[in-house]
């Protein structure tokens, strides 16, 4: 059964998923620092937001960043990197995207520190923090928003906001669902997906995936309830249908996306544990920024096949903007902000845009620190 819910989730997550622009100037790659590989473009499926770790992918360190790090312990056998720019304020911890360690905001970060003590934390399994093997659920998505709780008490950080990108969603969700009276607010940069808040009117492939892998677990004679009528129930009634209706856009989707050619490669091991760890999120209470690009920047991608390019974007803008409203709407704590042609690191892309935001918003979490 594992066996099939990963070879699911390698499908579904490279699908049509990744979008690579097939050259990028020297000038964008020396700024994105993202080595000799080819930029990583997210599409309207959203799984290029979940990164393959890869020479290509992996943000290289800063050199001019001025920064402390430091290696707290939040589990047994498993050590963090964190990283402290500096600053003054409140505190504001960083939160990197799948395949990224906490460097990838080393620039960003020092625009930030006249206002906010700047943190910024390495997930377990990226970078230089421990990699231990999956195993029990410590990739899942609370447990890695568990990891971020274990470094803020060991650093005495009171009430922080987080900041997180792409995939960190989850663990600023995770926490904002479970812990709303532990941070200050949540900022979302490109992050507020399937992952960080689940639509159930529309579903999502992988995590309506696993959930019914869960469920099919239980019907092997010794893993569920003796009875098991309610189980079935559930899968006839609700988790089947829903996985019908997944499957079914996905393939509108892939209909409407022109042919790709096969990029090399997969997942690492803990890149494939936390996107098999993805939880569903629809209550989170806490004053939230959440910026999209919508659509997303598709750089040089089908530059010289107009109608391919029509359709790709087409297809981000109406799934991107269709995950912007449901989360404007579901969440009223949350302040919504769409930036169009973004790239999907929008604090690379569009810094001041993000900047302005992040400070207007300060104004907001300031209040409730208050309160």
């Amino acid at each position: 059964m594992k066996k099939i819910l990963s070879g699911i989730i390698a499908v579904v997550s490279l699908s049509g998923s990744t979008l690579r622009a097939d050259d990028i100037t020297r000038d964008s790659q020396e700024a994105l620092r993202i080595g000799a590989g080819p930029r990583p473009i997210p599409c309207t499926s959203l799984r290029a937001h979940l990164q393959r770790s890869t020479k290509e992918t992996v943000w290289q360190r800063d050199s001019l960043a001025r920064f402390k790090s430091t290696f707290i312990t939040v589990d047994k056998n498993v050590k963090l990197e964190v990283v402290d720019w500096g600053g003054s304020g409140r505190p504001l911890v960083f939160l990197a995207g799948l395949g990224n360690n906490a460097h990838v905001f080393d620039q960003f970060a020092r625009r930030l520190t006249a206002t906010y003590h700047v943190y910024g934390i390495t997930r377990r399994g990226f970078g230089a923090s421990s990699a231990p093997a999956p195993a029990n659920g410590n990739y899942s998505a609370d447990r890695l928003g568990d990891d971020v709780l274990a470094v803020v008490n060991s650093l005495k950080l009171n009430r922080p906001v987080l900041v997180g990108h792409s995939i960190a969603g989850e663990e600023l969700s995770s926490i904002g669902s479970r812990y709303p009276d532990k941070v200050a607010g949540l900022i979302y940069l490109d992050a507020a997906y399937s992952y960080a808040y689940y639509d159930s009117s529309r579903g999502d492939l992988i995590i309506d995936s696993l959930e019914l892998g869960r469920k099919l677990e239980q019907l092997i004679p010794g893993m569920g309830p003796q009875d098991q009528k309610q189980l079935v129930e559930e899968l006839l009634q609700t988790s089947l249908p829903q996985l019908e209706k997944d499957l079914q856009e996905e393939q509108k989707k892939l209909q409407a996306m022109p042919a790709q050619q096969q990029q090399p490669g997969g997942f690492s091991i803990p890149a494939q544990a936390v996107l098999a760890g993805q939880q569903k999120y629809t209550d989170i209470r806490v004053p939230i920024l959440a910026i999209f690009a919508v659509p997303h920047d598709l750089g040089q991608l089908f530059k010289d096949d107009p109608a391919a390019r029509a359709a790709v974007e087409a297809v981000d803008s109406a799934r991107s903007g269709a995950q912007a409203k449901a989360f404007e709407i579901a969440l009223p704590s949350a302040h919504v902000v769409r930036l169009a042609n973004a790239d999907h690191y929008v604090f690379r892309s569009n810094e001041d845009d993000v900047l302005r935001e992040i400070h207007d918003y300060r104004l907001i979490f300031r209040a409730v620190a208050i309160s």
